[in-house]
């Protein structure tokens, strides 16, 4: 019986140490638990916050990439709006292009035009040059033909002839007064007085004459009437060629007893000396 009561001791002294070791086992250990999940706890914490965090920054990202698309989306109708200006302008430009060379040909054409005209203004110049100096000769030879007929006339002043034959030939003897001359000039068809006196005036009363000059040239002819016979600027005569009735002429100018006038270029090759001129009806 004695030594059972300290053998239980021992033995309730050993289960109690025991179960203090456990306990300051189960004390540390749990203690270490606790850390750790406080630890793990905290590392949770610090995930969340970050998950937090990155989806902020997530979001953000999300709303910078909406904008980016949004911006881009922009850019693109940008492009195409500016491609299809590019394209207006360049299509414009092909147009100006086309136009610049049509321009161009018309001006080369303006250009061969101006040239053609200057030549064409330098040939008429020169024409007209030319007609001057004619015209300048024609009035030279208008007034040496007018001098010849004051001559005629001073020579045939104070003398009654029943016909004047007046050409290239005759012209210088009447000029240089040789009355004997001149009328070997004409011997070959004389009229006498009374003939002239029949030619004045015709049965109607009308101034009837003869072609004295036939000048081609210039289409006059000089007719032996005159002032003295009441011959007036404008008055008209027919003219008979072998007692046919070829055209008529007009005086242009009258001298005391001769006078020129003009005809149409139709008669030029039918109209001859000595033919016949009748006055026509006012």
């Amino acid at each position: 019986m004695d030594f059972k009561g300290p053998i239980l001791k021992f033995i309730l002294i050993g289960l109690t140490v025991i179960s203090l070791v456990f306990a300051g086992v189960f004390v540390h250990l749990y203690q270490n638990e606790r850390l750790k999940a406080e630890k793990l706890q905290s590392q949770v914490d610090e995930l969340t916050a970050r998950e937090r965090v990155l989806e902020d920054k997530l979001e953000a990202s999300n709303k910078n990439v909406a904008e980016l698309i949004s911006k881009l989306q922009e850019s693109k109708d940008r492009i195409a709006s500016i491609g299809e200006e590019l394209n207006k302008e360049k299509s414009t430009r092909q147009d100006a292009l086309k136009e610049l060379e049509q321009i161009k040909t018309e001006i080369e054409q303006q250009k061969f035009s101006r040239q053609d005209l200057e030549s064409k203004l330098g040939k008429a110049l020169a024409e007209g040059n030319k007609l001057k100096e004619q015209l300048q000769i024609i009035n030279r030879q208008k007034d040496e033909l007018e001098v010849k007929l004051k001559d005629l006339e001073s020579a045939s002043a104070g003398v009654e002839l029943g016909k004047v034959v007046v050409n290239s030939e005759s012209v210088e003897p009447y000029r240089e007064g040789n009355a004997s001359e001149a009328k070997k000039t004409d011997s070959s068809s004389p009229v006498s007085l009374k003939d002239k006196k029949q030619e004045g005036l015709s049965k109607n009363n009308l101034l009837e004459g003869r072609i004295t000059v036939v000048n081609k040239e210039y289409n006059f002819v000089v007719i032996n009437l005159g002032e003295k016979e009441g011959l007036n600027k404008g008055d008209q005569f027919s003219v008979y060629h072998e007692g046919k009735m070829i055209g008529d002429i007009t005086v242009e100018k009258v001298h005391e007893s001769m006078s020129a006038a003009g005809f149409a270029a139709d008669l030029k090759n039918t109209i001859k000396e000595n033919d016949i001129v009748i006055q026509k009806v006012k």
